[in-house]
């Protein structure tokens, strides 16, 4: 049985970047079906054509891909579309917003074809991208600046059971899901769907936006290197 034919579209200011992502996803057999070269032609050109997953450029005249970003994820007819940030240095001080803003993690714009490839299908997959470890130390390097949107500081919490609570607290932490099946003695299938549970009640993408719920909302703040439990 063949795999169903993912879309994306490839928003970046370069011509360059834009044609070699294209190549190598072509390659692989994901249709590009679109291209953008600023914030406000990739908001449209996802209007248009729907894809599955967005390669965002950040830094992008006009729009830039923060604003972009949310406009994308806030259209309700783009429920299934996924963003992934590209930037040129690791932990751009913008990565953050953008994070914030709804997308599924970034990649480095040196990215291997493999790597690209690999990360389109993942996030597309409903997964996150970003490893629990650099999750975590992007979390701890800005959510305390002025580029933290603190929009889900006061989500009610409410609606968790004291298990997801703990897991939650646990995932903001930067555990992987083998690490908190070891931490609470559960089993890694059962921590999935702990975790998936977390995610619908929260109304959340992904383990990403968990992350960054849990430093808004003060469960987990930073600070050492694992980040610290806040009491509870």
């Amino acid at each position: 049985m063949s795999r169903p034919v993912l879309r994306a579209v490839i928003a970046d200011d370069q011509a360059l970047v834009r044609t070699g992502f294209g190549m190598i996803l072509a390659a692989d057999g994901i249709e590009v079906t679109a291209e953008a070269a600023d914030g406000a032609q990739a908001v449209a050109a996802v209007r248009r054509t729907r894809p599955d997953v967005v390669l965002m450029d950040i830094r992008m005249p006009g729009m830039d891909g923060i604003e972009a970003t949310g406009r994308i994820l806030a259209d309700k007819e783009a429920a299934g579309t996924r963003v992934i940030i590209l930037t040129t240095y690791d932990l751009d001080h913008y990565v953050y917003a953008a994070l914030t803003a709804g997308a599924s993690g970034f990649l480095l714009k040196d990215v291997t074809p493999e790597h690209l490839v690999a990360a389109v299908r993942l996030v597309q997959s409903g997964d996150a991208l970003l490893a629990p470890s650099i999750t975590r130390r992007l979390i701890e390097r800005f959510a305390h600046r002025e580029e933290a949107r603190p929009a889900a500081a006061h989500r009610d919490l409410s609606g968790l059971t004291p298990r997801e609570l703990e897991v939650l607290r646990l995932l903001g932490t930067g555990l992987s899901n083998a690490e908190l099946a070891e931490r609470l003695f559960l089993s890694p299938t059962t921590v999935k769907t702990h975790i998936g549970r977390i995610l619908s009640k929260l109304e959340l993408r992904d383990r990403v936006q968990a992350v960054v719920l849990a430093y808004e909302t003060g469960l987990v703040t930073p600070g050492g290197p694992a980040g610290e439990v806040a009491p509870g």
